[in-house]
């Protein structure tokens, strides 16, 4: 009591104790971010997005010219209507030589009774039937060739459809569509550039779920699981600071060094453990922005 400079001291200690005991890992709140591409070659006849655009999955956002695909696909349909109707009706190619053989088998008949009553001879009989059997000849090769025609004719229009789907898929491709529900975070491009297969047009993520990638030290290990409730702490600022409810989703397997921007409960720690805690955002949470994890 008669040593105020102690107390002092003491308060001052005891505070800074608490300071440290605020967090157990700091991080930074990050998202899964997407980086669409143009899957064709072509002029970008729309592209109607802005920076900070919230998109729907499935949404399109822009169109690759598709002029020669669409005459390319209206060739291609031609073609397979052409193949089409020339393939061979078999049918009617082989009902003519069918009633000649009709006739034939009625010619070889009657020489067959002309014959058994004397009226005919050995060789008019003969003959008859050698013509009968050149007729069936005639006619199995005959259906041998249209039959082989039509299925050359088939297998060209089949191959003609695939080209036809290859089209209509390229087609589809150069819509350019959103593939997650997120907002807009970087634009690449502009309507009237020229895309090509793999040039990133936009990148956009899902910020309403995000993550704090934090990190902890070997020995906070055994007090942190995946699926464990925590507290996330976002920092806005001098004294301004908002809790949220956080999940641990993922822990990493290795360890690494201690990233330069971030602090760690013990400050002799060199190796840490990278952790992800997932957050709801009220929309006040920004990508890149400092926060804590209490346990």
């Amino acid at each position: 009591m008669k040593n105020p400079a102690f107390f002092s001291v003491l308060i001052l200690v005891l505070a800074s104790c608490q300071d440290s005991e605020k967090f157990d890992a700091t991080g930074i709140f990050e998202a899964t971010t997407v980086t669409v591409s143009s899957e064709t070659s072509g002029k970008l006849v729309s592209f109607d997005i802005e920076e900070g655009d919230s998109l729907r999955m499935g949404q399109q956002v822009g169109q690759v010219d598709t002029t020669l695909l669409v005459l390319q696909q209206k060739q291609l349909h031609s073609q397979q209507r052409s193949a089409e109707k020339s393939s061979p009706d078999i049918a009617a190619q082989a009902a003519a030589l069918r009633s000649r053989i009709a006739h034939q088998q009625n010619e070889c008949d009657r020489i067959a009774r002309l014959l058994a009553s004397g009226a005919a001879t050995q060789k008019q009989s003969d003959d008859a039937q050698a013509e009968l059997r050149t007729l069936h000849g005639q006619l199995e090769g005959l259906l041998s060739t249209l039959d082989k025609n039509r299925s050359s004719i088939t297998e060209s229009a089949s191959a003609l459809q695939y080209q036809k789907e290859q089209v209509e898929e390229q087609i589809r491709k150069s819509s350019i569509t959103a593939p997650i529900a997120g907002t807009v975070l970087q634009k690449y491009a502009e309507r009237g550039e020229y895309a090509t297969p793999g040039r990133p047009l936009f990148k956009m993520a899902n910020l309403g779920d995000i993550y704090l990638r934090c990190y902890f030290t070997a020995s906070q290990l055994a007090h942190i699981r995946i699926g464990q409730r925590v507290t996330v702490i976002a920092d806005f600022g001098g004294d301004e600071q908002y809790e949220y409810p956080g999940k641990i989703t993922w822990i990493a397997q290795e360890s690494e060094f201690t990233p330069k921007s971030i602090q760690t409960k013990d400050s002799r720690a060199n190796l840490v453990y990278a952790v992800k805690v997932a957050v709801k955002n009220d929309g006040r949470l920004k990508l890149g922005q400092y926060g804590e994890v209490r346990l």
